[in-house]
């Protein structure tokens, strides 16, 4: 068994235990608390996505991005009639006899190489020896590759025949003058970077990647190069979170820790979401200290936390924010619940954001290695190393980790999230469930 992106290398993928790995602590969801499910939190989320206003970018610059306007071609492509391969312009008539027993023979008048602007004739009878690329003469309507001849410099001797247009790349084969080269709403990759290109166009109208600003919040944490004191943790979630959104196609902006509540913290996050399609604030959703944050931005706009029927990350907060109503987004501290929120609401966010079809990733159906146990009435996301029987080809899908939130180090080692339904308390080896494909490693 290999995992997806092992088959290529050919590794081999030993034994897993059959333990069982759990998605909650309690069999029952909190009576007296009231849960929104995750589509009702989600198609909410997506409702409120901004995508950003086109701007005319090099098309260089374009790669991955979704083009905002018709291309019409000005300009044929090709703009000339062309030879589609190395040999000899003719009149496919003056060769429609050739065999090889009765070669024809024409004498070659010239030679035209890929670039030349001398315009050339080809009479009745004659033939010009053309490279791949370069103007036919007026009234040669065919190539005779040069296999098919002698190829001898002065009187070329034919032995096949060709008809009319073999081997030729008539003007407007490719794009006619008026066609539309590249659709409004197409993601411009390497293709349509070189179709621009061949019908002259040097800039193009797009829609840029969402910007989204990162914010963590919390008196504990410090950056990455301090060294933590007593009761300090280092920030990850500013840094998890940015590479999250830099992998779902936006540009991403790090703030790193902010105050957690009062005037400063008021002065960033407006400072954000004058220059942000979205903001996600890490850490502000739960106690006396979430209770500031959500007050203080309640002034910047509307935003509430609800508990959503899903594990981990159940209490987070939503809400559009400023005068151009910026989705923002509250996660939970914990990195790893804060890393789920992200892959269950704001990824497919960014997506959308970015013009994406579908914005959200592929799921497949596995066969699970160990037991899973969940908790009823939410649904339950575990991180899962997913496998492929190369035998007859059928994914394979080994959790992860215990029923800890906290194991980060067991979702970098993930290729999946396994998604458990609200009803499920139980499911056993051998059974099938939902799998997530995660970006692929290596």
């Amino acid at each position: 068994m290999t995992t997806p992106d092992q088959q290529e290398r050919g590794s081999e993928v030993s034994d897993v235990p059959q333990r069982a790995h759990g998605l909650g602590t309690s069999p029952e969801p909190e009576p007296d608390v009231e849960f929104r499910s995750v589509d009702d939190q989600l198609a909410m989320v997506l409702d409120a996505a901004v995508r950003p206003r086109p701007v005319r970018v090099a098309i260089s610059e374009a790669q991955g991005l979704l083009c905002a306007e018709e291309v019409v071609a000005e300009h044929a492509l090709p703009g000339f009639d062309q030879a589609a391969i190395d040999g000899y312009a003719v009149r496919s008539v003056d060769v429609r006899d050739a065999d090889g027993e009765n070669p024809v023979e024409l004498p070659v008048v010239g030679e035209i190489q890929a670039g030349s602007r001398q315009p050339r004739r080809l009479q009745p009878g004659q033939a010009v020896r053309v490279a791949t690329g370069a103007p036919l003469p007026t009234l040669a309507d065919a190539v005779v590759p040069t296999e098919y001849t002698n190829d001898h410099p002065a009187v070329v001797s034919v032995s096949r025949s060709v008809p009319s247009a073999a081997y030729v790349r008539r003007t407007g084969e490719d794009v006619q003058i008026g066609d539309v080269a590249v659709r409004k709403g197409d993601i411009i990759g390497a293709a349509q970077v070189g179709l621009l290109a061949a019908v002259g166009r040097s800039k193009v109208l797009v829609y840029p990647r969402p910007r989204v600003s990162i914010i963590s919040i919390g008196d504990e944490l410090v950056d990455v190069d301090r060294t933590p004191g007593i009761g300090q943790v280092y920030d990850v979630n500013s840094y998890a979170l940015a590479a999250a959104a830099k992998d779902a196609g936006a540009e991403v902006n790090r703030v790193g820790i902010a105050p957690s509540g009062g005037h400063r913290l008021k002065e960033v996050v407006e400072g954000r979401l004058l220059m942000s399609e979205v903001v996600v604030v890490a850490g502000g959703t739960s106690g006396s200290a979430g209770d500031d944050v959500v007050s203080t931005l309640r002034d910047l706009g509307q935003i509430d936390v609800t508990r959503v029927a899903m594990h981990p990350g159940s209490l987070q907060g939503f809400g559009k924010l400023g005068p151009d109503a910026v989705p923002t987004f509250l996660v939970p501290g914990n990195p790893m619940s804060a890393l789920v929120a992200f892959e269950v609401f704001i990824r497919p966010l960014i997506r959308s954001a970015r013009g994406t079809r579908n914005p959200h990733r592929r799921v497949i159906s596995a066969r699970l290695l160990s037991p899973i146990t969940s908790t009823r009435g939410r649904k339950g996301y575990l991180r899962g190393q997913l496998l492929r029987d190369e035998s007859n080809g059928e994914y394979l899908v080994q959790p992860l980790g215990t029923s800890g939130t906290h194991l980060l180090a067991s979702l970098a080692e993930a290729n999946c999230l396994i998604t458990v339904g609200e009803m499920q308390t139980e499911i056993t080896v051998g059974e099938q469930v939902r799998v997530a494909f995660l970006a692929q490693r290596g």
